[in-house]
């Protein structure tokens, strides 16, 4: 028997975890309470979700909105950082992540559970995310992850346990592709993108339009940032969240934010997705323009590496380290002076930074001028160069 009496189940209200929650009833013998983190999903996706984790045989249900505190606490802190994984994906579901295994660890000491559990399988990245947060939140609780322990091994085989159990689900064995959302973005998987030769057909796509049903004439929108955070958008106060799913529905109809890419998993295969994340899309290109003005050359430098090292923390689950504390203090300390305005322009899938200023600007037209000036002497340079290059000429003398 068991010793385990009390499980914290991530619930989603899909098929997995709709099976899941019979499952470990029937073979640890404990009691299932499920959990359910908003992270802005939409309304559509929670809609009844309680009703059906009850339906599954959960004892109860406990829905955290958690929508604020993910843009603002972790969302943002990322930004900073400039992150990109592998120069493309702006890592939506992997931001999402410690936010959630911390509200379902804190969902657990209250209920008095002694274990968690998620519906992660064991090809994937977001078991090691789960479970790595786990770890260093709650080592003391036991971690169920049924994808590698069970028999099951099919939507079919899912669809039948539930029937078998007269446990009503709304899934079907026809559904084509495996989807994630959040307020930051949503990815695609499965169907025809696991053919990397396959063009993704429109039925992938369900936040943009696709650049050629974006409208004909551009859009222009403000954002301001202070100190690497944006807080307005066209002039309106807002607050991380409300910018962010602003500009989503700014940014979607001209289709920005489309990625289709092949990425290298945590786990060592590599796998292809399509992501959409309109609203970050524009974030990240305004707080790009307001680094470009001031931000010294070794500075954009020494971000990139912060940038190129946080996003592989970001997308391994290892927020919950001293790691994170350490890259997070110095993109605060570069993040500083990223204070400024940058007007936008949106147009066929595309986002261009077309203005932008700062009263930390380090740019000077008095020096940059292609005209006449009177603060750079030009024959300096010649020393300069020849500073510069004196190592080659050492090594091509010494080659004579």
């Amino acid at each position: 028997m068991s010793s385990i009496k009390k499980v914290v189940l991530a619930y989603s209200g899909g098929l997995d975890t709709s099976a899941i929650v019979p499952w470990l009833k029937e073979n640890y013998g404990c009691e299932v309470i499920a959990f359910v983190a908003d992270v802005g999903q939409g309304a559509e996706e929670l809609e009844g979700v309680e009703a059906k984790a009850i339906a599954s045989g959960a004892s109860e249900c406990y829905v955290v909105d958690l929508k604020d505190e993910m843009v603002s606490d972790y969302i943002y802190p990322t930004l900073k950082t400039g992150s990109i994984y592998e120069g493309t994906y702006l890592l939506g579901t992997s931001m999402a992540r410690p936010i959630i295994a911390k509200a379902q660890v804190e969902i657990a000491r209250k209920v008095g559970a002694d274990a968690l559990s998620h519906g992660c399988t064991g090809k994937g990245n977001d078991q090691v995310r789960f479970e790595s947060c786990f770890a260093a939140l709650a080592p003391e609780l036991q971690v169920i992850a049924p994808w590698r322990e069970w028999d099951l091994s099919s939507r079919e085989s899912l669809l039948d346990y539930l029937a078998e159990r007269n446990i009503p689900c709304s899934a079907s064995a026809t559904k084509i592709y495996s989807r994630d959302a959040n307020a930051w973005h949503i990815s695609h998987e499965g169907g025809e993108l696991e053919d990397p030769w396959c063009q993704p057909s429109e039925q992938v796509w369900t936040w943009t339009n696709s650049p050629e049903q974006a409208p004909n004439e551009p859009e222009f929108v403000t954002l301001n940032v202070v100190e690497g955070e944006v807080v307005a958008v066209n002039g309106e106060q807002l607050k991380p969240y409300d910018c962010l799913v602003k500009l989503n529905e700014i940014a979607s109809p001209h289709g920005v934010g489309r990625v289709d890419i092949v990425e290298n998993r945590l786990v060592g295969m590599k796998s292809r997705g399509c992501y959409e994340t309109p609203g970050g899309t524009v974030i990240m290109a305004a707080l790009q323009a307001i680094d470009e003005l001031v931000l010294d050359k070794a500075s954009r430098k020494w971000k990139a590496v912060l940038g190129g090292e946080f996003s592989h923390l970001v997308y391994d689950g290892r927020w919950f380290t001293p790691l994170k504390d350490s890259i997070l203090a110095g993109a605060e300390a570069l993040s500083t002076v990223a204070t400024g305005e940058v007007v936008l322009k949106l147009y066929k899938g595309q986002v261009t930074a077309v203005q932008k200023k700062s009263p930390n600007s380090l740019y000077s037209e008095d020096f940059a001028t292609f005209g006449a000036d009177d603060v750079y002497d030009q024959s300096h340079a010649e020393g300069f160069i020849r500073l510069f290059s004196l190592s080659s000429r050492i090594s091509a003398l010494a080659k004579k």
